[in-house]
């Protein structure tokens, strides 16, 4: 069992959470139930999937859980790109936010190909 709060892909990806959640607070009302949840619901789902690959007892099942954690920040990429293109977020956060959902994607890559080989 690893500690997953030691590896530096979680700590950012809990960064972004972070982040999105702030920005997200902006939304409008009517979309509390519809894009802002599903930001959020995805944007968790990567430090969440990280955590919960640490807990398991195998390289195979941590590396599927990093798998799930890259499909949930690549659903994420884009909700922030069209959140961005219905102007709920400024290209200024948008470029903040993109910034790091890419290195933590970058991040998650290194760390799936290394528990690959």
């Amino acid at each position: 069992m690893r500690n997953f709060k030691q590896l530096l892909v979680w700590q950012k990806s809990h960064k972004l959470v972070l982040l999105i959640y702030k920005a997200s607070s902006k939304f409008p009302k009517e979309e509390s139930f519809g894009i802002t949840s599903q930001l959020r619901r995805a944007v968790v789902s990567i430090p969440c999937n990280i955590a919960e690959g640490c807990g398991r007892e195998t390289a195979p099942d941590l590396a599927r859980f990093l798998s799930i954690a890259m499909g949930s920040a690549s659903e994420t990429e884009y909700l922030i790109l069209l959140s961005r293109d219905l102007e709920y977020l400024t290209d200024t956060e948008f470029m903040l936010l993109n910034d790091e959902l890419i290195e933590s994607k970058k991040m998650l890559n290194t760390l799936i190909r290394k528990i690959k080989s």
